[in-house]
């Protein structure tokens, strides 16, 4: 799943003509660290959404990408 994840904001990065982070730490922050705007995170959302059946902004806003993973690891156990 997280290589899947990675796999996801790499592609995100390379698409908008963006540089990738080196690493995708579960501390960074998706506006503040990875400069994420609304279009960005509505496209992550979408992204995931289609990948792994889970809207991640369902229950609240996503902050961080460990949010996110919690939020997909919490779908696949439900």
């Amino acid at each position: 799943m997280q290589e899947k994840l990675a796999e996801i904001f790499m592609d995100m990065f390379q698409d908008n003509g963006l540089s990738a982070p080196d690493h995708l730490d579960p501390d960074l922050h998706l506006r503040d660290d990875l400069n994420m705007d609304s279009l960005m995170l509505a496209e992550l959302t979408v992204r995931v959404e289609s990948e792994f059946s889970v809207d991640i902004f369902e229950d609240g806003l996503v902050e961080t990408i460990g949010d996110v993973v919690k939020k997909i690891e919490g779908h696949q156990q439900s």
